[in-house]
Formats: C-alpha cells, sequence, structure tokens
C-alpha cells in the first residue's frame, strides 16, 4: 500500500481537492485551492461568489490574499499555487501579478480557461503544471453540474 508523501503535488493537490468538496457542500462551483510555500500549506480556499455576493471570489483570489497576509508580502514567488480547475483569465492576472512561481491545476477548462489565450497570462518564471487527480477534479465538477440541470 503506498503512501502519498507529506510534499508530494498529489498530497497538496488532494487538500485543494478538500477544499473543492467544500464548495460543493455550500452550492458553490467546487474549486478548491492552496497555496505552498518550504512544503507548508500557507492558505486555503474554495469558491465563495455565492456566499460572497461576490463575482471575484474564486479559490484562486481568495488563497492569494491570505497567503499574501501570512508572507506580509504581495509576491508570492516563492510559492506553488495548488488548484483543481484551471484558473479563469482573471485569476490568472493576479497569478501574474503575485509572482507564483509554480500553479500546478487538476482540470482544464476549456470554456473559460486562461489557456485558450496561452501560457503568456503568466509571469514569465511561473512554471506550469496539470494534470493531477485529474478525473477527481473533473467529476466533481461533472456531477455538480448535473445535479443543476
Amino acid at each position: 500500500m503506498s503512501q502519498l508523501s507529506v510534499y508530494s503535488d498529489s498530497h497538496f493537490m488532494k487538500q485543494a481537492y478538500n477544499e473543492a468538496l467544500k464548495a460543493y457542500e455550500n452550492g458553490e462551483v467546487p474549486v478548491g485551492a492552496v497555496i505552498v510555500c518550504n512544503n507548508t500549506i500557507i492558505a486555503r480556499g474554495h469558491n465563495q461568489t455565492e456566499a460572497l455576493t461576490d463575482v471575484t471570489a474564486h479559490a484562486e483570489i481568495i488563497v492569494i490574499t491570505s497567503a499574501n497576509d501570512y508572507l506580509g508580502s504581495k509576491y508570492l514567488n516563492d510559492c506553488t499555487l495548488y488548484v483543481t480547475l484551471e484558473p479563469c483569465p482573471m485569476c490568472a492576472g493576479a497569478i501574474k501579478w503575485a509572482q507564483l512561481s509554480r500553479v500546478v491545476y487538476g482540470c482544464s477548462d476549456d470554456k473559460g480557461g486562461f489557456m485558450k489565450f496561452g501560457k503568456e497570462m503568466l509571469h514569465p518564471q511561473t512554471r506550469l503544471e496539470f494534470g493531477i487527480m485529474h478525473e477527481d477534479c473533473s467529476s466533481l465538477l461533472k456531477n455538480f453540474f448535473l445535479e443543476r440541470r
């Protein structure tokens, strides 16, 4: 039986997925995120657009703000963002300006994701990876929308 390393991408994406489950339970689009610095989660969050009546209350924006507060800095250049869904262009802009060193997302968003505009939306030094827990992240979103139709 294999165990997840406490410092693996899979471990941290699982934490983001747990945040997405909280959004799901609250009737929010189930997207969750965590920001990691020096192998420590410094921010956790999930979509709260309905709860806060705020279209900008995406998981990524919430964790970027929280991580900025935690570090006392507007730059997160030694941090990694783990998010269950490919960020939208608004969130990609925030990721760029925060200068995150790395972004890891679970599943793609062909309709609303930033990648249709290209990786250039991110800071040039930001490394991008995707596909961690793809099936879990994708299934959660599909089930959420199927239940609402």
